[in-house]
């Protein structure tokens, strides 16, 4: 079956199938887990899964979109977007890292780009649930920024996309090439620091605007 012939279909025990997908994929991961061990967790028969979920990367991209939605809402609801750029964009980049440097983060990567010859649309799909709601986010607030003066420059877009690219500096190569597999608080702090600094040194208007 292709993934544009696969179609989720959602019933009442919708959110029961995910909670146990949940369970099973951060257990076993996406090639460990069993269509059988899923169902298991979920409580529901195998063939009330496969009604909903067709595919297992379906099913899988629906965990994984939801739990990126869950984090983008969780970040937007909780950052004071009046505050000013060092201590918001310090806020972001802090729930960035924490969801790309997860395990849930890289298995969402790492089956993405494995399947992206074949189901191109699972990507797609990925990006808009959570990344793309972010990046609007942090495009909406430069541009606040940018009108109480604390921040110059004429293309948000590619200012939100350096800042993102500034976060995993030094950390995210290192994970996805298997070297190293976890990291220590301070390092992290490093790469978050170095991003606010640059970042700022480029686009920064005033000192008042910049001090945490």
């Amino acid at each position: 079956m292709t993934a544009t012939a696969a179609k989720v279909r959602k019933g009442r025990k919708f959110d029961q199938v995910l909670d146990g997908a949940r369970e099973i994929f951060m257990r076993d991961g996406f090639e460990g887990a069993s269509v059988d061990d899923i169902a298991r967790a979920a409580g529901v028969s195998k063939a009330t899964l496969y009604s909903y979920f067709p595919d297992k990367r379906l099913l899988f991209l629906e965990v994984a979109s939801h739990q990126c939605c869950r984090q983008a809402d969780e970040t937007l609801q909780t950052v004071d977007m009046t505050q000013p750029p060092r201590v918001v964009l310090r806020q972001v980049a802090r729930s960035f890292l924490g969801f790309i440097l997860s395990d849930m983060g890289q298995r969402i990567f790492r089956i993405c780009v494995a399947e992206a010859d074949r189901f191109p649309e699972l990507g797609r799909q990925f990006y808009q649930s959570g990344p793309m709601t972010m990046r609007a986010a942090m495009v909406s607030y430069l541009d606040k920024a940018i009108a109480r003066g604390e921040l110059v420059t004429d293309d948000c877009d590619l200012a939100a996309d350096q800042f993102a690219e500034l976060c995993k500096a030094d950390l995210w190569p290192k994970l996805v090439f298997g070297i190293r597999d976890s990291f220590e608080e301070a390092e992290i702090e490093r790469v978050i620091d170095g991003a606010l600094d640059t970042f700022l040194a480029r686009y920064g208007a005033t000192d008042a605007g910049n001090m945490a």
